[in-house]
């Protein structure tokens, strides 16, 4: 008798906005659905921050074809980055809060279709990024982003009205960055590597990111008057944020940046600091395999 091929879920008990006994239910869900499927599935829960590397690692080493991440943006990033240059294609089954790379990929944000989608679909090669060390998918900052993405992950309730409110209030407390950009001294508000157009949550810094043409978009805020900010705002939500004035951007593939002291950053949404002050970014090309 063939070997079934095999599936993991890789499941986050703690991340977005979904009960840990929904996510049981959507485990139950994917084991019928793999098996219908004639897969072999099998299913691993998350236990401390980085396990989910750890889990898709091991499944590449054992050749199982498909490895779902059920979670939000950093159970993806997690469960994507051991999957990079590797047969082991990648299915998103967002439950975050943002599910900025699935909304870009028009991956189902209703998870049991996206458990269909990541049963049912093809691979489809994908670009990643870096910056230092640290692999990103979506989106990697500095400035205004990452300061918010620094607050954002004290705060005790997750979601896009506490996202929002954390936003506001730092907008009034936050001070544009001073810093070299490929050699150039720059004052910016925030700074973006776009490998998908959005953060999540449909906000969109870089309205014709292509993810899979083997470059970034560099995203520069330029700084502006408070007066500027709510038309700022609805220009993000609404995919025109490339038509202000206060918007300017290239393709890249790489890029440096330094600053006189420690760096915040974001990857995929994930607050990062970089002691050193300075931020290599670079695109790796056609690296992951998506299912869609």
């Amino acid at each position: 008798m063939p070997t079934l091929p095999s599936v993991l879920a890789i499941i986050n008990p703690l991340s977005g906005t979904t009960t840990l006994a929904q996510k049981m239910v959507l485990r139950d869900t994917f084991l019928r659905k793999a098996e219908e499927r004639h897969f072999a599935p099998e299913v691993a829960v998350t236990e401390y921050p980085g396990h989910a590397t750890e889990l898709a690692a091991e499944a590449t080493r054992r050749g199982v074809s498909r490895v779902l991440a059920i979670g939000g943006d950093g159970t993806i990033n997690e469960t994507a980055q051991a999957l990079r240059r590797s047969a082991t294609a990648l299915g998103i089954v967002p439950v975050g809060s943002g599910n900025g790379l699935a909304r870009h990929l028009g991956v189902p944000l209703n998870p049991i279709k996206a458990v269909e989608r990541a049963l049912n679909g093809q691979p489809v090669v994908i670009d990643s990024a870096e910056i230092n060390e640290y692999p990103f998918f979506c989106t990697a900052g500095l400035g205004f982003e990452a300061y918010v993405a620094h607050a954002f992950a004290l705060q005790p309730v997750r979601g896009l009205p506490t996202y929002v409110r954390t936003a506001f209030r730092a907008f009034w407390a936050y001070r544009p960055l001073q810093f070299s950009l490929d050699g150039q001294e720059k004052t910016l508000f925030s700074l973006t590597f776009a490998n998908a157009g959005q953060f999540g949550n449909n906000a969109w810094m870089a309205p014709k990111a292509n993810i899979a043409d083997g470059r970034l978009e560099q995203c520069e805020i330029r700084p502006f008057p408070a007066q500027a900010a709510g038309m700022l705002t609805w220009r993000l939500f609404n995919k025109t944020l490339d038509q202000s004035p206060y918007w300017h951007g290239r393709s890249v593939t790489k890029a440096t940046v330094v600053a006189d002291g420690p760096l915040l950053i974001h990857a995929d949404g994930e607050p990062l600091t970089l002691p050193e002050g300075k931020a290599e970014i670079r695109i790796l090309p056609g690296s992951l395999l998506v299912l869609l």
